[in-house]
């Protein structure tokens, strides 16, 4: 699931047959480091990055076959170490197709304690925003919003053939393996002999397809919030729709033990939300020049449940809703989206849809993708959809199997937290990635919420600290309670 978790929140040592990485030597790297001059926040105005804030760029070749060739930059944001420097520690927050740069701009004081010892690095993966990102034409918000009524698959078959007219030349090239060859030249670039790497959600694949392709350069490795790069799509939307059910009773029986607006019970919660969430359908509900449709409504619902903090904003903006008031679930949707407050995008939702097209072979047919519907639909009603396939089927570059093999024989430890209550990338999968890094450690965090680190968890953030500061790695079975 593409949220870039951070910005929803502003250990005994063992040793195993790998061995524990040592830090990787600081230097000072080939980066030309300079102030940053183009940050911008959700609401499209500058950010005003604090002490240590740097940006620069790498070159990469478009085409890694063709290194000789034509080559794109790759945006890169760092904030310096505020202590005894190890090296730098890369971060992907997610997405695909989140901006590392304006993330880590807002959100470095969340890594504070990590920043002690590290640059806090991070970057947009080509296809994002600043690093070549895809776009694609104008007809992303008509996509987004559209309703049960409307021709979901001719709007899929527009924005496919726009992303093709405007960003044709980086769709061939955009991907995760792709996206894993540009952080090993990142690593050289910074002057650092292995890659210390902290990877949320999707970007706990891209730190997989690397440990799997450079196992000798992995440093110390954090994947939290996993996800398991051999689900099928079908598999993916399933487990989903079950995590985010999961989330949603929980949501329910902590609204009513708060006496909640929305019902008595958490079933009657449940039908308040299913009441409007159907009444959209027909009957969308307008804020100022604009509507919450149905396809938006099932964002806004969605996006409160990647973290338990985010819970009462989700009670009350029903509760409005209710009323006739949507607007906090339209600005929910938008955050999610990317939408900024003059109407433009951030390349967010074109740059997931390119990555993840990219990085799977599979083209459902109308048929194929109506059977995934219909599962989604019983398990978690406010996920299905009536679209009849999806952008992958129409786009126009074909998909490539290549980085859902994962196997990092040959690394260091790689630390993996998985959370029981994570909806958008459930536990299940920690484990499974885990098992095919060969090379994992798994720490489950028994808590709600889509990653573990950032939810404040003690436990969690300790023995996350405890590695990637002093190289303890946690013992087999580390547990942490909520």
């Amino acid at each position: 699931m593409k949220k870039p978790i951070v910005l929803l929140l502003l250990g005994a040592m063992v040793l195993t047959a790998c061995g524990t990485p040592e830090a990787a030597p600081a230097t000072d790297g080939t980066v030309a480091w300079s102030k940053c001059t183009d940050l911008l926040g959700p609401d499209a105005k500058p950010i005003t990055p604090g002490p240590g804030v740097e940006c620069g760029k790498i070159q990469v070749p478009l085409d890694h076959a063709k290194p000789g060739g034509e080559k794109i930059d790759l945006a890169l944001i760092r904030v310096k170490a505020t202590g005894d420097r190890l090296g730098s520690l890369v971060f992907n927050f997610g997405g695909p197709g989140a901006s590392g740069v304006d993330t880590l701009a807002q959100a470095a004081a969340a890594f504070t304690k990590l920043g002690s010892r590290y640059d806090l690095v991070s970057f947009d993966p080509r296809g994002v925003d600043r690093s070549s990102g895809v776009t694609c034409g104008d007809g992303l918000g008509r996509f987004l919003a559209a309703g049960t009524d409307t021709d979901q698959d001719k709007l899929a078959k527009e924005v496919s053939a726009a992303c093709e007219r405007d960003s044709g030349k980086i769709l061939p090239y955009v991907g995760t393996l792709n996206a894993a060859k540009d952080l090993d030249l990142l690593r050289t670039a910074l002057g650092d002999k292995q890659l210390n790497y902290f990877g949320f959600s999707y970007g706990t694949h891209l730190g997989a397809v690397y440990a799997t392709h450079f196992p000798k350069n992995v440093g110390r490795f954090v994947l939290d919030g996993a996800l398991d790069p051999t689900a099928t799509l079908g598999e993916r939307a399933v487990t989903q729709a079950t995590g985010f059910e999961h989330a949603f009773q929980a949501f329910a029986k902590d609204c009513v033990a708060q006496s909640c607006e929305l019902g008595a019970d958490p079933a009657a919660v449940e039908r308040t939300v299913d009441d409007l969430m159907e009444s959209l359908k027909t009957k969308p509900i307008k804020v100022g020049d604009r509507e919450l449709t149905y396809g938006l409504g099932q964002l806004a619902i969605i996006t409160p449940l990647y973290a338990k903090q985010t819970w009462p904003m989700l009670e009350q903006a029903v509760a409005a809703a209710r009323k006739g008031n949507a607007t906090v679930l339209l600005a929910l949707a938008d955050s999610y989206t990317g939408r900024r407050a003059d109407g433009t995008y951030t390349t967010m939702m074109t740059s997931l849809m390119a990555i993840n097209c990219m990085d799977n072979a599979e083209r459902p047919t109308a048929a194929e993708s109506a059977k995934i519907n219909e599962r989604v639909r019983k398990i978690f009603p406010i996920l299905s959809s009536d679209q009849s396939t999806g952008v992958c089927a129409h786009w126009p570059v074909p998909g490539d199997d290549t980085a859902k093999r994962v196997d990092a024989t040959g690394s260091g430890p790689i630390v993996v937290v998985g959370g029981k209550g994570d909806p958008a990338t459930p536990y299940e999968w920690a484990t499974k990635l885990t098992d095919q890094l060969k090379t994992g450690v798994l720490v489950t965090y028994e808590g709600e919420g889509h990653g573990a680190y950032l939810t404040g968890n003690a436990c969690v953030m300790r023995t996350v600290e405890a590695y990637v500061l002093d190289g303890k790695l946690p013992a087999k079975g580390t547990t942490c309670a909520a």
